[in-house]
């Protein structure tokens, strides 16, 4: 899953950035409204945290133009201010979920990756395929209730295509939400990382469509 964060405070531009990466996350930065306006309308973000009191153009803007332009990227705004009436600006202008500062970083991980089940229709932190399990809260990755290990790059293609169960992935798509802007992107890396985790889970649910990409779906004998 890959996420862009705008904020203008180095540090705690830099203290999300570092969480966010630790849960499993590719994070891109922008540290003024302009830069995060550029980034958000032209990269494939499954979620956005966007602080509202930004240098150049202010978060509020900043939204609003991204909803004008038709991007449906789920966007969690930060701000300082704790008035009700900014919070209905925040959430007319298109926000889907809101923190105050000061917060805890595990509130805002909690609610990101909410934000990111939501959009892509799951209720549940637990997403499941036949036999195979992955907690979005712990990171942990199970088939039959015994515990699977993945590198960080093959949780993160397992979890997209989880995601997105029932709906063919291409490799572009994999590549653009797997991968920050400055990565040296090649899409041959997808299919090694596939056969690492077909031959990790030991079970037949990633499905090769071939010439569109891949498909999740549980194993044809399963119940």
């Amino acid at each position: 899953m890959r996420l862009l964060v705008v904020e203008d405070d180095p540090d705690l531009n830099r203290q999300l950035t570092a969480a966010l990466s630790d849960a499993g996350y590719v994070v891109d930065r922008a540290f003024d409204g302009e830069e995060g306006h550029y980034l958000g309308e032209g990269e494939p973000y499954d979620a956005i945290i966007l602080d509202i009191g930004l240098p150049k153009m202010d978060g509020l803007s900043v939204l609003e133009a991204w909803r004008r332009a038709g991007k449906t990227t789920p966007v969690l705004i930060l701000t300082a201010r704790d008035r009700w009436s900014d919070k209905v600006q925040g959430f007319d202008a298109g926000a889907d979920d809101y923190v105050a500062k000061p917060f805890h970083v595990e509130e805002v991980l909690a609610r990101i990756r909410a934000l990111v089940r939501r959009a892509a229709g799951h209720a549940k932190s637990e997403l499941t395929c036949g036999p195979v399990r992955l907690d979005t809260r712990t990171g942990r990755v199970s088939v039959d209730g015994n515990p699977v290990k993945l590198t960080s790059h093959e949780y993160r293609l397992l979890a997209y295509l989880m995601h997105h169960a029932g709906r063919v992935v291409s490799r572009t798509e994999l590549v653009e939400h797997l991968y920050d802007q400055d990565f040296d992107r090649d899409s041959n890396t997808i299919e090694v990382f596939v056969g690492r985790i077909r031959k990790k889970l030991d079970v037949d649910i990633i499905q090769t469509v071939r010439g569109l990409g891949y498909l999740l779906t549980p194993p044809t004998d399963a119940p």
